[in-house]
């Protein structure tokens, strides 16, 4: 090359974006009611039996399936609100949808005018039919009239997936905005177990004094995924919290192991490392929200309960104890039950009595004591349904059963805590009850993930079944 020449620099061509289309279920924009926003600078088509079946939702007696429709019509509205019949049946360009480019477009689709079409294998739409055929048809005459392009149903229905596959529509998806993981053995534990001897896997460290602790400080590759609020431990007598991380070091204090077992709450000790590191850090100050995941029978609620009362009578943190659980859809109207909201409440929190007979099974008058107790912690029984639009000051609150939370309600729940209050959210992602969520979908999967590197939230699976072998032997086998 000559010494005077120019180097050719060559420009690399961006491949322009293909623009897809999706045709969205009811049960996605129930699930996460902005859904619309999700889907960047492709083409989203909205049947009109969807929209037929959101409005017959808006008016349930269920508050959180109601308030979601109600969103997701509130959001659809926005977009079309100033648009012609036209523009709306061929697509309107959905605000916000991406910052550059080419933004996205909502259609409504008219599928009452679809009729049975020999070259399109439509599936039953009588009304004697679910919904949910009309809703593949629409697909199905999509992909007919667009061979070339890519046309996807997104549901979160399973077998509605395998009955538009098994009709011959090529793509059928599930929907993935609040999936952050792809396998849940990634979930995040809270803590982590090093093999052999901690110290020999680090090469430098610094010693420094914050306050009235003393810290060491690693280089953030010596443990890259480390979070604040974890916890570290080895195979000899190690055992270290992360206080917290930035982008070069990790800081760590460290602890020891026969402290963390004797912690105490309301006579209640740990049985196991899992439950010790957990109530070190229900007992933590600094954290604002705790989320402790287990199998049932761990220990999560007693733990919250006893902390709760610990934290209220004897240490006078808060003025209320709030214990909230979402009520199963088979009984999404609690008013037909006699009583106040909490008595109302008392068949599905009765998990919380059983607890508080195994703080005080020994007391002479078992029930007297479990009666005054409640009376002086202030203890109220909500249902998560009701709980929307308010705020909880001074309150010790513990959200039970949240797997079966999509992210949006959680979400919900979470932003009515008001100052000076503290939140602890369980849940047993082996026993979700809502058809349209798994355990990678599971809102509480979700807190998990995103909550993890915040500073004031903190994280513990619970392991070890405290029930009896019984218990344990099936939650293991059967």
């Amino acid at each position: 090359m000559e010494s005077g020449s120019a180097l050719r620099v060559e420009k690399t061509k961006l491949k322009p974006v293909i623009k897809k289309t999706y045709v969205l279920d009811t049960n996605v924009l129930l699930h996460d009611p902005t859904a619309v926003t999700a889907f960047k600078a492709h083409h989203l088509v909205i049947p009109m039996t969807v929209l037929e079946e959101l409005d017959h939702i808006k008016d349930r007696h269920d508050k959180s399936v109601s308030r979601e429709a109600r969103i997701a019509i509130q959001v659809i509205d926005k977009v079309v609100v100033s648009a012609t019949p036209q523009e709306i049946q061929e697509g309107v360009e959905i605000p916000g949808s991406t910052i550059e480019g080419p933004k996205g477009t909502l259609a409504i689709y008219p599928d009452q005018l679809l009729s049975d079409n020999s070259d399109v294998p439509y599936l039953d739409d009588t009304q004697a039919q679910a919904n949910d055929n009309r809703i593949i048809n629409v697909a199905l005459k999509l992909q007919a009239e667009h061979p070339d392009e890519f046309i996807a149903l997104v549901t979160k229905d399973i077998n509605m997936r395998i009955k538009a596959k098994g009709s011959g529509l090529v793509n059928v998806e599930d929907y993935r905005r609040d999936k952050v993981l792809d396998d849940i053995d990634l979930l995040a534990k809270g803590y982590r177990s090093i093999e052999g001897d901690f110290w020999s896997t680090i090469s430098e460290v610094d010693t420094l004094r914050e306050g009235d602790r003393t810290l060491h400080r690693i280089p953030r590759r010596s443990l890259p995924d480390a979070y604040p609020n974890m916890f570290v431990y080895d195979d000899q007598e190690f055992m270290a919290f992360v206080k917290r991380v930035d982008k070069e070091y990790v800081y760590l204090a460290c602890d020891s192991r026969d402290k963390l077992m004797h912690k105490r709450f309301w006579g209640l000790s740990p049985r196991n490392l899992e439950q010790a590191m957990a109530m070190y850090m229900l007992d933590d100050d600094n954290v604002d929200m705790t989320v402790l995941t287990g199998p049932a029978g761990s220990g999560k609620t007693l733990m919250a309960l006893a902390y709760g009362l610990h934290a209220i009578l004897e240490q006078g943190r808060f003025s209320k104890l709030i214990v909230a659980r979402s009520t199963p859809p088979i009984a999404e109207e609690i008013g037909f039950l006699p009583g106040t909201e909490e008595e109302k409440m008392a068949p599905w929190l009765a998990a919380f009595d059983d607890n508080l007979e195994i703080l005080h099974g020994a007391d002479e008058s078992c029930n007297g004591s479990i009666d005054y107790v409640k009376e002086r912690a202030n203890i109220q029984f909500k249902s998560l349904n009701f709980m929307r639009g308010r705020s909880f000051n001074d309150a010790y609150i513990i959200i039970d059963e949240a797997q079966g939370l999509t992210q949006f309600q959680l979400k919900s729940v979470i932003s009515r805590v008001g100052a000076d209050s503290k939140i602890v959210v369980l849940g047993n992602l082996a026993q979700i009850d809502n058809k349209y969520i798994s355990p990678l979908t599971s809102g509480l999967t979700y807190l998990v993930e995103k909550s993890k590197s915040y500073p004031h939230a903190g994280i513990m699976h619970v392991n070890g079944i405290v029930r009896s072998r019984l218990a344990a032997f099936a939650e293991e086998n059967l």
